[in-house]
């Protein structure tokens, strides 16, 4: 069971959709029922994220069993934080976009271990409905930080977690 990191490319793009769509199920089975509705992430915003390389997948044996986006920050939705404060406001990447395949394992703390590999600060964020994805957060160590709010003006939880004590400059 060898996994491994690689760029997703466009000829992925029914794979990643199709891991999108198991992740949408998993919302569903566990009371989330607001989160990725009306066709999001659509196949343009995960278009998008291939051409500028922010794409990931995560193969076991070389079959892509989950996905995410990578993106350096500054992320225009993460400008404005309510009822907190960020940890820092050091340089800091974002992971957008995280499913897998049912069944499979320990992807969220391997693709979070790679996302580390590459940086020392990480923001993410989550809809309140989505009580699995807030536990893992927490279990992997992220810091709950306030309320931001995305483009279209819907909530989001929003965590930071960084490898480098010296770079928190808050409490919460």
């Amino acid at each position: 069971m060898a996994r491994a990191f690689r760029k997703a490319t466009a000829e992925d793009l029914y794979r990643i959709l199709q891991l999108i769509d198991y992740g949408r199920q998993k919302m569903r089975r566990s009371g989330n029922m607001h989160q990725w509705t009306d066709g999001q992430p659509s196949r343009e915003t995960i278009l998008q994220d291939v051409a500028i390389g922010n794409s990931y997948l995560l193969e076991e044996d070389g079959m892509p069993i989950a996905t995410f986006a990578f993106v350096p920050g500054p992320d225009i939705t993460y400008r404005k934080i309510y009822e907190g404060k960020w940890l820092n406001e050091e340089p800091y990447y974002v992971v957008h976009r995280m499913a897998s395949m049912p069944g499979r394992h320990h992807a969220f703390n391997d693709i979070l271990d790679f996302c580390f590999t590459q940086t020392d600060n990480i923001r993410i964020d989550t809809h309140r409905d989505n009580t699995v994805m807030q536990h893992l957060i927490l279990k992997y160590g992220f810091h709950y930080c306030g309320i931001i709010y995305l483009t279209d003006g819907t909530e989001r939880l929003a965590y930071q977690k960084t490898t480098a004590p010296e770079k928190v400059t808050s409490s919460l």
